[in-house]
């Protein structure tokens, strides 16, 4: 039999072996623990500082939906970032993408295709011809940056001018509103899921986040992996219970006024019963940024463009050598980047409930910020879809807070900007350290 490295070490030594520490037993990583305290320091902070309207369920939905725009192209510049390019064009394509939507729903499908304002098709085309739009401009940054060999900096750049006016061409400058009500309920507050819905989505997604551990587990088990043992999956298990259960609790507690409950009585013809309350609950925005994170998930470790992609930004001279196309590979990422600049317009312009000429302004540098402070090496070759997500979380809390605080707009801005440098030099000293870069 065999002795472990470590403890024959410790015996030549004369040293007792080192016990598992806890952190080593759930295998949890360090530095999304860190993001994780880095957030809820943050959250704790400004809650003083706001004599405790910070941690309100009321705010931090707001802060749920706030987060979404930005968290969604965030999950889209990891790939982008991991091959080692860049977009600073995401802002103004989510502009033009949101223009082409918004006309298609008040002026091209009613007068083209004769299609009466509020007809049930009208979003979903709408919608439809603005993620195609977003990827097919996105394939064509890609395919410049890929096959023109022109640095993805220029041309992206490029795309920041070109896009942000072709916007304003399309809606002639104008304010574009109001919406249709259905396109409207991918904003927030005027799509949520409700009480009972949202308890059904978050039973069903702590089952498949357990059954998912579990099948992780027993396909080491399979293979002769090690494992952690059963004390630490079931620990691991109960925080991810925790914390879905415990977020589904705390929007579910934001009620909806009671003037608005009226008024949607009255609208349909009823009146409100005496003491009648109803909650938000879980944000239709919210679900779609659930959904996309587990798509790019999918994408990034399950998947053959995944493997590629990560290779690719580790190595890409020996990923040409390997036979991966990468000049295929950087046009497929831009065009995915593209399409959730997109998704990300359905959000951002369903919450104004109209198009306006500035939506979009500065995402770019939200975005690429986001995924940095997420763990997204700008060397390439690293970064996970969970980490710009809270990454993104992290920026919109500081944001939202110093608003909340009443800090002018020029100096959070140098806040978020101080934080971003702040997180690039953090994450250098962490992969010195840890020789992970």
């Amino acid at each position: 039999m065999s002795t472990p490295k470590s403890a024959s070490s410790a015996a030549l030594s004369g040293a007792k072996p080192r016990k598992p520490r806890l952190m080593d037993a759930l295998e949890i990583d360090t530095r999304l623990l860190g993001m994780i305290g880095a957030f809820i320091l943050v959250a704790l902070v400004f809650n003083v500082l706001t004599d405790g309207r910070f941690l309100t369920p009321r705010n931090i939905f707001n802060l749920t939906i706030q987060t979404v725009s930005v968290a969604i192209m965030a999950t889209g510049m990891v790939f982008v970032i991991v091959t080692r390019h860049i977009d600073l064009s995401v802002g103004a394509l989510l502009a033009t993408c949101s223009a082409v939507m918004a006309m298609m729903q008040t002026a091209w499908l009613p007068q083209y295709l004769g299609l009466p304002l509020g007809h049930p098709m009208i979003p979903w085309l709408a919608i439809g011809a603005g993620i195609i739009t977003g990827a097919l401009i996105g394939a064509f940054q890609g395919w410049l940056t890929g096959y023109l060999l022109i640095p993805a900096f220029i041309v992206t750049l490029g795309g920041l001018l070109v896009w942000r006016n072709t916007a304003w061409y399309l809606t002639n400058g104008q304010t574009i509103g109001p919406l249709d009500q259905t396109f409207q309920m991918f904003g927030g507050i005027n799509g949520t899921m409700g009480e009972f819905w949202s308890w059904v989505i978050g039973i069903a997604a702590t089952l498949a986040a357990l059954t998912a551990l579990w099948a992780k587990r027993r396909d080491k088990l399979r293979h002769d992996f090690p494992v952690k043992p059963l004390w630490a999956e079931a620990t691991l298990g109960a925080i991810i219970a925790g914390a879905i259960l415990g977020f589904i609790a705390i929007l579910n507690s934001y009620e909806v006024p009671a003037a608005r409950l009226r008024r949607d009585f009255e609208a349909r013809g009823e009146v409100m019963p005496e003491g009648y309350t109803a909650a938000y609950g879980l944000p239709i925005s919210v679900l779609l940024l659930i959904v996309v994170a587990i798509v790019m998930t999918v994408i990034a470790r399950k998947t053959r463009l995944g493997r590629y992609i990560f290779a690719a930004g580790g190595n890409p001279q020996a990923a040409e050598l390997s036979g991966i196309n990468t000049r295929l590979l950087t046009v497929k990422v831009f065009a995915i980047m593209g399409a959730l600049c997109a998704i990300s317009a359905v959000v951002a312009s369903a919450r104004l409930t109209n198009h306006s000429n500035d939506i979009g302004t500065l995402d770019e540098l939200r975005v690429i910020a986001a995924a940095v402070i997420g763990g997204t090496a700008l060397a390439g070759g690293l970064g996970t879809i969970y980490g710009a997500i809270l990454g993104a979380l992290i920026m919109q809390s500081l944001q939202s807070g110093m608003a909340m605080v009443g800090v002018d707009a020029p100096l959070q801005n140098i806040v978020v900007g101080s934080v971003l440098v702040l997180a690039v030099l953090i994450d250098i000293i962490y992969r010195r350290r840890t020789g992970k870069g």
